[in-house]
């Protein structure tokens, strides 16, 4: 069973419905943020919203959710590079 830790949490593959990287963006609202994609944050997003953070979402088959904050790309990409060295 192949497994990966994010944050010295040990996560199961096959437990997993959803992974993915994302920008969080202000919304406009009060302190409230949303996920972006960063495709479209790259492409579409840059100068037109601001930047609360980074985030890996995981999603678990039974829909339970864990988010992991990052204040930086560079803090984000770190972890991602971890999680794919971990998946190989």
């Amino acid at each position: 069973m192949k497994t990966f830790t994010i944050n010295d949490k040990i996560f199961n593959l096959k437990d997993i419905k959803q992974l993915y990287p994302a920008v969080l963006v202000k919304t406009g609202y009060e302190d409230e943020t949303t996920p972006m994609s960063l495709e479209w944050f790259d492409t579409e997003g840059q100068g037109k919203v601001e930047i609360s953070g980074y985030v890996i979402s995981l999603i678990l088959n039974d829909d339970y959710k864990y988010n992991y904050n990052f204040f930086t790309r560079d803090e984000l990409e770190i972890a991602m590079k971890n999680l794919a060295n971990q998946l190989k």
